[in-house]
């Protein structure tokens, strides 16, 4: 999911259309860890958590707790079982 807030960033014109037609847009707050964690590595700290800032305020912020939790497992379990598990860092 970041990568899809990444390449928002970076105007790509199949994501900003797509998201322009969406009435509602929910960002998980994992992956907003994971957008602060890269601007605080890139070159220009300020600016990126800046936009970063932007757009969580600007859509909806999903936050995680036991019921989240839960649905995961089930999901991770149902990729792995078809052979298609979620890549790991």
């Amino acid at each position: 999911m970041s990568n899809i807030v990444i390449a928002l960033f970076a105007s790509e014109t199949s994501v900003q259309q797509q998201l322009a037609a969406a009435s509602e847009v929910f960002i998980p707050s994992v992956v907003l860890g994971e957008l602060y964690y890269g601007a605080r590595k890139s070159a220009h700290i300020g600016q990126n958590i800046a936009r970063i800032d932007e757009c969580a305020t600007a859509n909806t912020v999903l936050l995680c707790d036991t019921a989240t939790a839960r649905v995961y497992g089930t999901i991770e379990n149902q990729l792995h079982t078809k052979g298609k598990p979620i890549p790991e860092k």
